[in-house]
């Protein structure tokens, strides 16, 4: 029997299950030819991170990084100790299971456990049991923190969440032991890069009106010249021969005139590609639209039009 691929272990507003396969098409040619470093400054949820610790073979060595000091410790205690952080998951799931029917005294759990969480005095693992906890049973597994940040997601609706993965978190673990994980800004993860190194960023996105922001996933605030920010960086990367893959939304599928990202990536190459949107109040304007796959490397097949 097979070991088991490691998943995603976390929902995640954005995250890159559903743009795979484009993601796979738009990869520089000859990749897996030779041993190489995949670099991920914005981790996430993981999503293309363990996708390249499931498909490529070569991968010699993965470096992932992220601003969130919360999302960084999870991925740490799941790396280094992850039958304590299950044994402290089945609990948290077996308590709230165990309110099913007692709707009040559920949400009172659950608040009580957002309020704990917040006070960040826990230890290493259960703040990330907590982490996991909160994500698999707020609001659409949306991570969003006020300035102060505070956690501040609502429950969720979910009949009987599936709160301890065990055998994912395993998976997970032993997925996690080639991989470097760093907490910071994303622009220190250029002292990891080595002579034959990937870069694939998932920054935050611009948001497409000012209420679709999903972006307040750290106290501080991605916005434009942040966004330039990166862009300066990405070039940066290109001086220096790395080649790279950045996922960002399409502004200008909302608004015609809206030339932000066609302008500031004018030099490199710019795809737009089909995603499902499910993460809004309102189902009706959850849907299709497309979003952009920026490179610094001609690929024949992540250029055909959208």
């Amino acid at each position: 029997m097979t070991d088991k691929l490691a998943k995603p272990f976390l929902k995640w507003a954005g995250g890159k299950t559903q743009l795979i396969n484009d993601i796979e098409k738009a990869l520089p040619k000859g990749i897996s030819r030779n041993k190489f470093t995949y670099i991920e400054p914005f981790v996430g949820s993981g999503a293309v991170l363990f996708w390249m610790l499931n498909n490529f073979p070569k991968l010699e060595k993965a470096v992932i990084n992220d601003i969130n000091s919360d999302l960084i410790n999870t991925y740490k205690v799941i790396a280094s100790k992850p039958k304590e952080l299950i044994s402290i998951l089945q609990q948290l799931q077996n308590e709230f299971h165990s309110l099913d029917t007692k709707p009040e005294e559920k949400k009172e759990y659950y608040y009580k456990k957002r309020d704990l969480y917040n006070t960040r005095k826990e230890e290493q693992s259960g703040q990330a049991a907590l982490f996991i906890f909160l994500n698999r049973t707020c609001f659409n597994g949306l991570y969003r923190v006020n300035k102060n940040n505070g956690y501040n997601v609502p429950m969720g609706s979910y009949k009987k969440p599936t709160i301890c993965d065990d055998k994912n978190i395993i998976a997970v673990s032993n997925a996690l032991q080639k991989v470097e994980i760093l907490c910071g800004d994303y622009e220190k993860t250029l002292n990891e890069a080595t002579s034959n190194s990937f870069f694939y960023f998932d920054p935050p996105y611009k948001p497409l009106s000012n209420t679709s922001s999903f972006n307040s996933y750290a106290k501080d605030e991605f916005n434009d010249e942040e966004q330039i920010r990166l862009r300066n960086f990405c070039s940066k990367l290109e001086k220096l021969g790395h080649k790279w893959m950045l996922s960002n939304s399409d502004v200008k599928g909302k608004n015609t005139n809206d030339n932000f990202f066609d302008d500031i990536y004018s030099d490199f190459s710019i795809a737009r590609v089909k995603a499902k949107r499910s993460i809004n109040a309102n189902p009706e304007k959850r849907g299709e639209l497309n979003e952009l796959l920026i490179t610094n490397y001609a690929n024949e097949q992540a250029l055909q039009p959208a």
